[in-house]
């Protein structure tokens, strides 16, 4: 045919050249016009890898036009790209260009061209099938993503009784399409970018334009683009290197798998970072608040919400200062307690060989070591192998008398509070915080448990996340922002964003009790 004679002519086998979009001032190795080499060189970078599958189909009527397929095994589900190419020339009597090819596949998604082997490997690697006609010294990228992935499924760290059961997955795709399933605004803007230099792992910041506060964005791109790391496999390492202050126990992040979460974080004049391969999005800026807050809040009455917000700080206290009282108050302070309760406690403690201090530490350590074990050992036994390693070895030490029942009981209370507090980070903050007051109390008493606390307090007040203080809206006192922290207001109420969070679109509706129907 005249016409591929033509065409054959004017395209040049280039080797190693500058390619046509290049990417910075290092010369980028150009793909071959030579489908062969282009091949070669493909299997020598991946090492004879097993799984990319590179194929070719010939398709001639006067002149043999040779058309070659790579791609990775396990990476893409959809119907093979080769097959329906070769179904397309079979029937397509006018010839082709790379053009008709890409009018040929562009129903599989975005196609897109390639010119360097760098562009090439990390297409291969995202799931996309690469396409290229010898006598090209270009390719095409068609998105092929898919193979195997769990389908959404209910949250197992944030379950509620009254709510949303959908969670996030590993496929950020799919995450970023629970959100806008809950925002459907052309204001949720979405900013990708691939970070790692091994891994190449998709990072997505999405934000409500409008809403979000500019310097807030900014910031968040930011520390994203620094990142400048081997490889990220999931968004813990993320928040570890974007967090503001690396050294405290308390988390200044947040992180859920939950969209509607998220879509309210959003609405809030939050941003959202999405990590591929992960179910777990993370959000800020974080307060201290919001590790307390759970999405039944906002799906039961306010009077309910708010019994149930006082019952998880209630637990708070109870989990960080339960020991470390008991602690100071039978070694120091005795005259605390009435004469009755004391004498109680005494007879309990006769014939106890370790001070108040050593029997909670090796309570709290035998409890730590069952709640690990429950968590690794398979879920079949994990659970009941906990509760009842828990029951055994507590009546086990105090028929022993190692250990007092006071002890046992102040332990149990403790772990029960701990398992209250929504978010998981808090709650590892709150068992460190624990042992360090235990110690204060085993050394100095209730002065040392008030030293503990004002330390902490006075940690938590300088803490901020993204610009934005740890402790807002109690430090600094916000008195607007009142209706959503320790109480729930009602849904009415609540017709402001945060103040220091969105400076700007702050009202969320415009619903006043003067203006509602009375019915």
């Amino acid at each position: 045919m005249a016409f591929f004679k033509k065409l054959f002519q004017q395209s040049s086998y280039r080797s190693m050249e500058t390619s046509p979009h290049p990417t910075g001032s290092k010369p980028v190795a150009v793909l071959e016009a030579s489908l062969a080499l282009n091949f070669e060189k493909v299997r020598q970078a991946f090492g004879s890898s097993t799984d990319i599958v590179m194929q070719t189909i010939q398709w001639s009527e006067e002149e043999p036009v040779e058309i070659g397929f790579i791609y990775i095994q396990g990476l893409i589900s959809q119907v093979s790209i080769h097959n329906l190419l070769a179904e397309y020339v079979q029937t397509d009597s006018a010839g082709f260009t790379l053009n008709t090819i890409r009018n040929a596949i562009s129903t599989l998604g975005q196609v897109r061209d390639i010119y360097d082997f760098e562009g090439l490997y990390q297409s291969i690697l995202s799931g996309h099938t690469i396409i290229m006609v010898n006598g090209y010294a270009q390719g095409l990228a068609a998105q092929t993503q898919g193979g195997e992935h769990r389908s959404v499924e209910e949250p197992t760290t944030q379950s509620v009784v009254r709510g949303p059961r959908e969670g996030f997955t590993e496929q950020i795709s799919t995450n970023s399409a629970l959100i806008r399933r809950k925002l459907k605004d052309p204001n949720l803007w979405m900013e990708s970018m691939t970070v790692g230099r091994v891994s190449h792992t998709e990072v997505a910041l999405m934000y409500m334009n409008g809403i979000a506060n500019e310097k807030l964005v900014k910031e968040a791109r930011t520390r994203l683009e620094r990142i400048d790391i081997d490889a990220i496999f999931e968004s813990g390492n993320i928040e570890e290197l974007i967090q503001d202050d690396s050294y405290s126990p308390f988390p200044t992040l947040y992180n859920t798998e939950r969209p509607d979460v998220v879509a309210a974080g959003l609405m809030e004049g939050r941003v959202a970072i999405l990590v591929d391969g992960t179910p777990f999005v993370l959000m800020a800026p974080a307060l201290f608040i919001q590790f307390y807050q759970s999405a039944e809040d906002y799906y039961q009455r306010a009077d309910f919400a708010t019994l149930l917000r006082f019952l998880r700080y209630v637990c708070f206290f109870i989990s960080l200062l339960a020991p470390s009282l008991y602690i100071a108050i039978t070694t120091f302070h005795q005259e605390l307690l009435p004469a009755s309760l004391l004498i109680s406690l005494a007879a309990q403690r006769e014939g106890i060989p370790f001070p108040a201090f050593v029997e909670a530490v090796v309570m709290e350590v035998t409890f730590e070591i069952l709640r690990e074990a429950g968590v690794r050992l398979p879920k079949t036994v994990g659970q009941a192998v906990s509760i009842v390693g828990a029951l055994v070895i507590g009546q086990a030490a105090v028929e022993a008398g190692l250990v007092s029942p006071a002890m046992v009981i102040i332990v149990a209370i403790t772990a029960i509070a701990n398992f209250v507090i929504p978010s998981f980070n808090m709650g590892i903050t709150i068992r460190i915080l624990r042992f360090l007051l235990m110690l204060f109390a085993a050394s100095f008493g209730l002065f040392g448990v008030t030293v503990g606390l004002i330390a902490i307090v006075l940690h938590l007040c300088s803490l901020r996340s993204f610009g934005i203080p740890y402790m807002s809206p109690m430090a600094p006192f916000i008195m607007d922002d009142q209706k959503d922290t320790i109480f729930r207001f009602p849904l009415w109420a609540l017709f402001a964003r945060p103040r220091l969070i969105s400076q700007k679109n702050n009202r969320r509706e415009n619903n006043t009790p003067s203006n509602k129907q009375k019915t």
